[in-house]
């Protein structure tokens, strides 16, 4: 699957983690830090196939704002 990178966090430095990409079908690919088993345990119905990251608030809002 083709990914177009869309916004890195403002911290990152050199790296493009945590960071938002496009994919090619039009979904999104969320690559960020993985979170704690507590955490974890307050998502609702994670299936075996699902995970979930956490991703800091300005690369959202760097998306509203229309930056990358």
């Amino acid at each position: 699957m083709r990914l177009e990178f869309i916004r890195k966090w403002d911290s990152s430095g050199t790296g493009n983690c945590p960071a938002l990409y496009r994919a090619e079908n039009g979904n999104y690919v969320v690559q960020g830090w993985k979170i704690d088993d507590e955490t974890r345990a307050n998502l609702r119905d994670l299936a075996d196939n699902e995970t979930a990251v956490e991703v800091p608030a300005d690369v959202i809002a760097g998306i509203i704002a229309g930056s990358r």
